[in-house]
């Protein structure tokens, strides 16, 4: 199945929390999906960690740590996932 959408929208919505990453869900991308699906995580990921927060404000400290988390998250499901399938990447 391809990618619906935005690659990169989909990467912001794992960020946001709207949309998880599963074996289930990997399931139905090619491998040439999961490695556009994986750049756009990276890249959604330096973006995230690019952003300045005051740090005296700690609601957004945590919730620009929260969408890191879902980030590692995501990539090491997608990594795990690939690497039990023997899919490069």
């Amino acid at each position: 199945m391809a990618i619906s959408g935005n690659p990169k929208k989909l990467a912001q919505d794992v960020a946001g929390g709207f949309f998880s990453l599963s074996p289930p869900v990997l399931k139905k991308y090619t491998p040439g999906d999961l490695k556009i699906i994986l750049n756009n995580l990276n890249i959604v990921k330096r973006e995230i960690r690019q952003t300045q927060v005051a740090l005296d404000d700690v609601q957004l400290v945590k919730a620009k740590n929260m969408q890191i988390s879902r980030m590692n998250q995501a990539e090491m499901v997608l990594r795990t996932y690939c690497k039990k399938m023997r899919i490069p990447i």
